[in-house]
């Protein structure tokens, strides 16, 4: 046996040379095209995802998520669909469960939820979803991952936001169904989040997605009419949901953010309520500041739920703000925004954060190719900053050695949500 290129691979993997297919070596390097039709071939070759046409999108904030959710449920004929990461009891629950006990008569319920975000679900929240006639299912319950230790299980969770009715219209973002989503996001127990309610063709990816995750907890394959041949086209938003799945090299996370950084060539603009990018991601940041893109990071300041991953996005901030990327800290609540917008056209919208620990989880955003949309975006991010402090390079330097090390040691400790 020639032992040549097996040590030679040895040799290199020791010495942290970085191999061509080593995963930090993704980049984007081509130019990604500006037409419909380009756009969405690139969007199809990275992910699978094409932007069809025919879509009507609407940008939801806040505490209207659930006047949405209420009218989704009310308005269903045929069935209503729901995954999420968190469901508490609370005002918000119990509005909704009432909205499905008085459902019409044959619209089937489905409901998943994971069992870590959703604190006392199954004693409280799951026996009353039962009595209103819907079917309920836990995502990977946490009792195998411990009494296995498997950290890996314990970290992969059921961070999809999808909510959809009839197979024709749905809902992603980054809502849970909790006191916390309540309110305009300018208090500090209300938090500031953006999701997108959506109807056409982009909606068959959603139930798609609730289709997988149900058939691993359990559930049966959905009835044919949840995947109706005719889907309305009310709409002219070109838009695809893109799925992402934990995998142990490279994510349709990482890639959906690395394309759409790729894309950019004026504006660049991010808010996200868990940043802490990969080196790729950063270097493409980078890349794409010095190249003249205006290239922003909206991401949550003060009020962060989780003290340690604000420390640890902070580590962060020094290579890019040295190198040309401005940052905000949202400061009067949490902001749990998860959105990308590129230039005057591209839009994301979901549950995906960009962190190390959502490469574990199931997660989904909608794309969205859309002026009108993009637009109202821009001014949602716009009034966002009002009510934010923007970091500064000349400042930021100047912080203390002890700050430094602990926002560096966080990074490897951070607590996914």
């Amino acid at each position: 046996m020639n032992l040549r290129w097996p040590l030679l691979l040895l040799a290199l993997v020791l010495a942290g040379c970085p191999l061509p297919n080593e995963r930090l070596a993704l980049r984007i390097r081509d130019d990604v095209p500006e037409s419909h039709e380009g756009l969405s071939l690139a969007w199809y070759q990275a992910l699978g995802v094409e932007l069809e046409p025919g879509n009507q999108v609407e940008l939801v904030h806040n505490g209207h998520v659930f006047d949405v959710l209420e009218q989704e449920i009310r308005a269903a004929r045929s069935s209503i669909h729901i995954g999420v990461y968190i469901w508490r009891p609370g005002d918000p629950s119990d509005r909704l469960i009432k909205a499905l006990r008085e459902r019409h008569p044959g619209v089937a319920c489905r409901i998943l939820v994971d069992p870590l975000g959703s604190i006392r679900f199954e004693d409280d929240v799951g026996p009353q979803l039962v009595a209103a006639g819907c079917e309920v299912r836990v995502f990977r319950p946490l009792q195998g991952a411990i009494s296995e230790l498997n950290m890996k299980r314990f970290q992969a969770r059921l961070h999809r936001k999808i909510a959809v009715r009839d197979g024709v219209s749905g809902l992603t973002g980054g809502w849970g169904i909790w006191k916390s989503w309540e309110g305009n996001g300018q208090k500090p127990d209300e938090w500031r989040d953006a999701n997108i309610w959506v109807q056409g063709p982009a909606v068959r990816g959603m139930q798609l997605a609730f289709a997988q995750n149900w058939q691993e907890a359990g559930g049966g394959l959905l009835p044919p009419e949840a995947f109706p041949d005719v889907i309305p086209s009310p709409g002219e938003a070109r838009a695809g949901f893109v799925r992402h799945t934990g995998a142990p090299v490279l994510t349709n996370a990482e890639r959906m953010a690395l394309l759409a950084i790729a894309s950019a060539k004026k504006r660049l603009w991010i808010a996200n309520s868990y940043f802490i990018p990969t080196g790729a991601m950063q270097d493409m940041l980078i890349a794409k500041a010095k190249a003249g893109v205006d290239v922003r990071v909206l991401t949550p300041g003060r009020h962060h739920d989780i003290p340690p991953v604000h420390e640890g996005q902070r580590a962060t901030y020094a290579r890019l703000l040295e190198n040309g990327v401005r940052i905000w800290e949202y400061e009067v609540s949490m902001m749990h925004s998860k959105t990308l917008l590129v230039d005057d056209r591209l839009s994301v919208v979901g549950s995906t954060n960009l962190d190390p620990l959502a490469l574990s989880a199931e997660e989904g955003s909608l794309v969205v190719d859309d002026t009108t949309l993009a637009a109202r975006l821009a001014q949602d991010f716009e009034q966002d900053m009002s009510h934010s402090v923007e970091i500064r390079w000349d400042s930021w330097r100047r912080r203390g050695l002890i700050k430094r090390l602990s926002e560096r040691v966080t990074v490897l400790f951070g607590k996914y949500l």
